[in-house]
């Protein structure tokens, strides 16, 4: 496992969280306004290809076979689907389709059919990511070769949370596929989900480990839990929305030239509290109404939220 960043350890990331909010997010938008249009946000979409009837027990996840959701196992998306989908994305704004499918990790079937998806994407102009598991040697390389632009791996937590929330992998076997992915040439996504019961300095520690990662990633995506019935956090304590604010700014000083996405948990947020992230760095969010099972604000909603803020979309990639 990479040790953190010399300027940037799990206790010089921890301070940043200590310093009084109305500092914090000064700090975060001037360094936001360096490197960003701070009045720009980058949109995505994200569709789940392949639903259900993952192997892991990841204990977020409603597509985890361990849990008890009702979300049924689904085969992959036929590509007029996908196509169709991602279509209406970039209709509605979107640079970027990432396409999610639930698996331990592709075989060789199923990651020939995700590269036929990928080349089918980007021929109508859009940027693509795929988030697939973990991926054996030469997948990566496959992908970079079908043109893919980003690879989401998530990291989730800190290192010394890692098993409490899920047992089927290791922090290294994710350490693994992310290197995996930058030898290939291939933007990394990466990111991780706070709320699910980890300590500020665990959230410090997650921070501090992507920084670690040689490069950043170009993508940052920073998810509030969204509890999901059945699942181990079912009743993972709700966290404090200006922690979630303090989270995302403190990622943008420390990952300043990364796009840094306000993720899941967005439906449960108001207004104002997604105002704040945006003002703390964030610029770039999902369109679309569904995140793979879970709800996301209508699109309308966000344009007009944007309105409001006088905020604009990215009519290229970033």
């Amino acid at each position: 496992m990479r040790e953190p960043n010399p300027q940037w350890s799990s206790e010089s990331v921890e301070a940043l969280f200590e310093l009084p909010f109305n500092d914090l997010l000064y700090r975060a938008q001037s360094v936001h306004r360096r490197h960003f249009d701070p009045n720009a946000v980058q949109v995505s979409t994200l569709l789940s290809i392949k639903t259900g009837g993952c192997p892991e027990d990841c204990g977020y996840c409603s597509q985890s076979a361990h849990h008890k959701t009702g979300v049924t196992r689904e085969a992959l998306m036929s590509r007029e689907r996908v196509i169709d989908a991602a279509e209406r994305a970039k209709r509605a704004g979107a640079t970027r389709f990432c396409m999610g499918a639930a698996w331990r990790g592709p075989n060789s079937k199923d990651l020939a059919d995700v590269i036929e998806l990928v080349k089918a994407v980007r021929a109508l102009g859009l940027e693509t990511c795929v988030t697939l598991g973990m991926l054996r040697p030469g997948q990566a390389e496959q992908l970079k070769e079908a043109g893919l632009d980003y690879y989401n791996h998530n990291l989730d937590t800190a290192p010394d949370f890692y098993d409490a929330i899920v047992t089927t992998h290791t922090y290294q076997d994710r350490l693994d596929t992310l290197e995996s992915v930058r030898q290939a040439g291939i933007k990394v996504c990466c990111g991780g989900i706070v709320g699910m019961g980890e300590s500020r300095p665990q959230r410090a520690a997650l921070i501090a480990q992507l920084a670690a990662l040689e490069p950043a990633p170009e993508s940052v995506p920073i998810n509030m839990l969204v509890p999901i019935p059945c699942t181990p956090l079912a009743n993972a304590p709700r966290l404090d929305p200006l922690e979630f604010v303090r989270t995302i700014a403190v990622a943008r000083i420390v990952l300043p030239t990364s796009v840094v996405r306000l993720s899941a948990g967005r439906a449960q947020m108001s207004d104002a509290v997604q105002a704040l992230c945006f003002l703390a760095g964030a610029n770039s969010i999902f369109y679309g109404d569904r995140l793979l099972t879970t709800g996301n604000p209508s699109t309308d909603s966000d344009r007009l939220l944007f309105e409001r803020l006088g905020l604009h979309t990215q009519t290229a990639p970033v």
